[in-house]
């Protein structure tokens, strides 16, 4: 067992649906959750406190289930907001997005109400990406920005710009574009980011880390303190993780290996088509030059053969 609980690291890999659930899913700990959900909103909104609707495993097959957060928010002003929050691996991650948060919003409207009144709570979507999102199926245009793993998106006029309903919105984290070194973290989200990418592989809490803010992180996540039973479900879990992302990687490397060879393909095709036309030009133009010397020799104007062989004048009278 010592050996097994060494080779895992020291403390708890918060990527993984086992440690997703460990330090963000309990209510003993739900200051945690509090403290990085504040981080993503900056300001905009304040949680004072929340409330955890079940725990829910989603997803039509086994292999596709992640763990999801349904929560209850009370911000500082007392007003209420709901925030479905996961961790995403998986393709048509912004169908599902928008579905979760539609089924989100039907929840909230009672079944069988009449008349009018379609008053709804603020809705947030928190979506923590293991991939980069402009790679998998992103629109393909470079977002300009000094944080391109953060997104923040809102339903807004295409022309203006400006919000058209700021009750509905979406913040999602594309973990692989975060890089940042202990040096650059800036604002108390950098750190966290930080500390999801890196928290598998540390073996102390570093001094570059808030400590009021991520102390309770490094006491409660050591590997050691787990009982038997939890780090069976971490190791299934961990290992549930390194499969997902083996199968993902062997995807994307077929993907790139077959649009290499169709790069290829095409480029072959082009070359050969641009060759042919090349090689039909200059055929075309050495008639045109025999052509152009017989007419001279004939003692035709060089206008009239210029004209008549498609050359320039300059060319008939080098002849």
């Amino acid at each position: 067992m010592a050996r097994s609980k060494k080779h895992l690291g020291r403390y708890v890999d918060p990527r993984t649906d086992f440690g997703w659930k460990f330090y963000f899913g309990r209510e003993d700990n739900k200051i945690l959750l509090i403290e990085f959900l504040n981080s993503l909103f900056h300001g905009e909104k304040i949680i004072s406190d929340l409330r955890y609707k079940p725990v829910e495993h989603d997803g039509d097959y086994e292999e596709m289930r992640r763990v999801v957060f349904d929560l209850h928010c009370i911000g500082s002003d007392g007003e209420v907001f709901i925030i479905e929050m996961q961790q995403l691996f998986q393709e048509f991650f912004k169908d599902r997005a928008v579905y979760y948060t539609s089924r989100l919003i039907n929840k909230q409207l009672a079944r069988g109400k009449k008349g009018s009144d379609y008053y709804l709570p603020e809705v947030y979507f928190i979506g923590i990406l293991e991939f980069d999102m402009d790679r998998n199926g992103g629109s393909g245009i470079s977002r300009v920005t000094e944080r391109p793993y953060f997104y923040d998106v809102a339903l807004c006029d295409k022309l203006t710009r400006e919000i058209f309903y700021d009750k509905l919105g979406y913040k999602m984290i594309s973990l692989p574009l975060f890089n940042k070194q202990p040096e650059e973290l800036k604002t108390v989200m950098d750190q966290w980011l930080y500390l999801l990418k890196h928290l598998s592989t540390m073996d102390r809490l570093p001094t570059f880390l808030d400590k009021r803010i991520f102390g309770l992180i490094f006491e409660i996540g050591e590997i050691g303190k787990l009982t038997e039973e939890e780090l069976m479900s971490y190791e299934a879990s961990l290992k549930h993780k390194r499969d997902a992302e083996s199968v993902f990687n062997s995807a994307k490397k077929s993907g790139e290996a077959l649009g290499h060879a169709t790069g290829l393909a095409e480029g072959h095709a082009k070359g050969l088509a641009e060759g042919k036309a090349k090689g039909l030009a200059e055929g075309e133009r050495k008639k045109a030059l025999e052509t152009a010397k017989a007419f001279k020799e004939m003692g035709l104007p060089i206008a009239d053969i210029a004209k008549g062989t498609g050359l320039s004048v300059e060319e008939v009278e080098k002849l």
